[in-house]
């Protein structure tokens, strides 16, 4: 049974892969000598901007996307905290959106 999740969800990255390359957007997905069970699918963006209007179709079209995250130190319990500064995790913010990954039958 794991086997066919883990086999429907690899097959549904491969096949965002190849769709969004085509159109020229990335797609996050396993480094050489890494084994991912692709519990999400995500597709980077040119920009915030691209995001939001990508955000905006996608949802608006019934298809559910999301941004990937909301980084720790801009939530409401933690933003009094130090913290360091994090320009890299910032401009993945801004750019990774989370697609449908469900299994399929």
């Amino acid at each position: 049974y794991f086997d066919r999740i883990l086999a429907s969800k690899r097959e549904t990255a491969e096949r965002y892969h190849d769709f969004f390359r085509r159109i020229g957007i990335e797609t996050v997905h396993e480094p050489t000598d890494c084994v991912s069970n692709y519990w999400l699918n995500a597709i980077i963006l040119d920009s915030r901007e691209e995001r939001d209007e990508f955000l905006t179709y996608t949802n608006a079209n019934r298809v559910q996307t999301r941004p990937v995250w909301t980084l720790m130190h801009k939530l409401p319990p933690y933003r009094d905290y130090p913290r360091a500064v994090t320009p890299i995790a910032e401009w993945l913010e801004d750019r990774i959106v989370n697609v449908p990954s469900s299994m399929r039958v």
